[in-house]
């Protein structure tokens, strides 16, 4: 009685064994590549859902389809004015042919970062830090087509690369400050002096028309007075215009006649 009870036991350890063996879940977002005694076909790639297999002659690789997100560490860098700085930069991936990623390469994730890391540097080298600075979504996309293409024969399909962050050395970083200052200094001493051209030219034009009227200058005379009247707190001494010295002069003359 004991050995059938045995016997049942190990029949029943058995067939859970097999079921093991048998059932997979694929989610919505994976796909299984089956090795059926250690050959993939066309037929062999599973969708989502419950999959059956055949115990001990089909052995499953899940491959999650979702973008990848991978942040590539900082890489030290040599531009080609003779800079040397570090770059972090993001890829994004994602598999498209499962099989591919499966058969083709041992690692796609890991090959891919290790592929991203040399291409940043060797780009990157080939750029002056000027071009860096201000050209990153154009290296960026230059990066993006470089990885694909060579990513692509692993069916793994790259959507975009994003320089992140550049790490400039202290000493640079004070030149360019110290470069930014005398450019903004640059810019303020050429404004001023055009402020002042433009002073000088309406300056001149003022005079040419009050020359042509000099009754005008002393209006304007009689103006400034009245602006500066209000001022009570102060003493001014205002010049005398001798067009209207030389007035006076005439109307006694010609009284004492």
């Amino acid at each position: 009685m004991e050995a059938l009870f045995g016997s049942f036991g190990l029949m029943l350890f058995l067939v859970v064994l097999v079921v093991a063996k048998s059932i997979r879940v694929v989610n919505e977002y994976e796909r299984g590549v089956v090795f059926r005694l250690g050959r993939v076909s066309a037929d062999n790639l599973k969708g989502p859902g419950l999959r059956l297999l055949v115990p001990f002659i089909d052995r499953m690789v899940k491959v999650d389809l979702r973008t990848v997100t991978h942040d590539v560490p900082a890489q030290e860098v040599i531009t080609k004015d003779n800079v040397t700085i570090k770059v972090n930069a993001v890829i994004y991936f994602n598999v498209m042919n499962p099989i591919d990623a499966v058969l083709k390469i041992a690692n796609h994730y890991v090959a891919t970062s290790l592929f991203a890391q040399t291409t940043l540097r060797n780009i990157l080298g080939q750029h002056d830090l000027d071009e860096i600075l201000a050209e990153r979504e154009k290296i960026g996309s230059s990066l993006q087509h470089i990885i694909d293409e060579a990513t692509d024969a692993w069916g793994v399909k790259v959507s975009a690369v994003e320089i992140k962050d550049i790490e400039l050395p202290e000493n640079m970083r004070r030149a360019m400050a110290r470069q930014a200052e005398a450019e903004r200094e640059r810019r303020a001493k050429i404004i001023a002096a055009d402020g002042e051209l433009q002073s000088a030219q309406k300056l001149q034009e003022a005079a040419l028309m009050l020359a042509k009227a000099p009754n005008a200058m002393q209006l304007r005379y009689m103006q400034t007075l009245v602006e500066i009247g209000t001022e009570r707190s102060t003493t001014i001494l205002f010049p005398l215009p001798i067009d209207l010295l030389s007035g006076l002069r005439n109307s006694v003359s010609s009284e004492a006649r």
